[in-house]
């Protein structure tokens, strides 16, 4: 597992999954971490090298001194990845934070990626952050997050039962669990990603200027959501749009806005679709 070094000094873990092909980055989700993508990528070996990263304060990868969760400098990690790795134009695909970092990453340097999909970037379509006091539950769930359990197994249990979870394929979930715990001396578990940087994650979400900059991006761009989704719809994906030279649109049928994890099958048939190489 490489380890990279971000601009400000953070560690960030990388993990090639493998494959043959050209090189594919994914990002991740807020709170997961890269191995999230292993079903998917699953899909994905036999047309693309697979590159995953964990996002700082997530999976293996380190925390800034000033506990910057920034998103800028997040997309900075992943530009860090893409360098230190010596990834030449390569696809991203990104989920949710994930793909909002990658549009920040490509707007920061264009021509960094060959083509994008970007499931559900969480990305508000206004050019100026809204006021802060806006209402956003995320992070005062991710707070009150259970972060020990006595083993990963009674730590799947619990997460198979919350109805957050009960839609993932059982593959993704034990890749949640498997990777996202660090082993405690008494025998226990702890997630990772710790409550409070995760809620200071969300927390950021809000604050970056990535819909005023989509003119920056040079690369063509596939958007996609959940038929089923809560959060990005086709609705905010179409003003995306409207600010993207090369675009397209794509509703995955039968998920939300955890597709990824709920059916990684589908997620990557789609990314395969989008990013064609032939």
């Amino acid at each position: 597992m490489p380890t990279v070094i971000s601009g400000d000094g953070v560690a960030i873990a990388a993990h090639d999954l493998g494959g043959r092909g050209p090189d594919l980055l994914l990002a991740h989700a807020t709170g997961f971490h890269g191995h999230v993508w292993l079903p998917a990528v699953r899909h994905l070996r036999s047309r693309f090298r697979c590159v995953v990263f964990d996002e700082r304060s997530h999976g293996d990868s380190g925390t800034a001194v000033d506990e910057s969760f920034d998103w800028h400098q997040m997309a900075d990690d992943a530009l860090a990845v893409v360098d230190a790795l010596g990834l030449s134009r390569p696809f991203g695909v990104g989920h949710s934070c994930g793909a909002a970092l990658l549009l920040l990453a490509e707007e920061a340097r264009p021509g960094t990626f060959e083509s994008l999909y970007c499931f559900e970037p969480i990305v508000a379509p206004v050019d100026d952050p809204p006021p802060r006091g806006v209402h956003n539950p995320m992070p005062s769930r991710a707070r009150k997050r259970r972060e020990v359990f006595p083993s990963r197994d009674a730590a799947y249990r619990h997460f198979s039962d919350k109805s957050a979870f009960r839609a993932f394929d059982p593959e993704a979930l034990r890749a949640y669990v498997d990777h996202g715990f660090d082993d405690l001396e008494d025998g226990s578990v702890r997630l990772k990603c710790r409550g409070e940087n995760e809620a200071r994650v969300y927390e950021k979400g809000l604050c970056h200027r990535a819909f005023r900059h989509l003119d920056r991006v040079r690369c063509p761009v596939t958007l996609a959501c959940g038929e089923h989704t809560d959060t990005v719809g086709r609705a905010q994906l179409e003003r995306l749009a409207a600010r993207v030279s090369d675009v397209r649109i794509d509703v995955v049928a039968g998920v939300g806005h955890l597709g990824p994890m709920e059916d990684p099958r589908a997620v990557a048939a789609s990314v395969a679709a989008a990013l064609v190489t032939e």
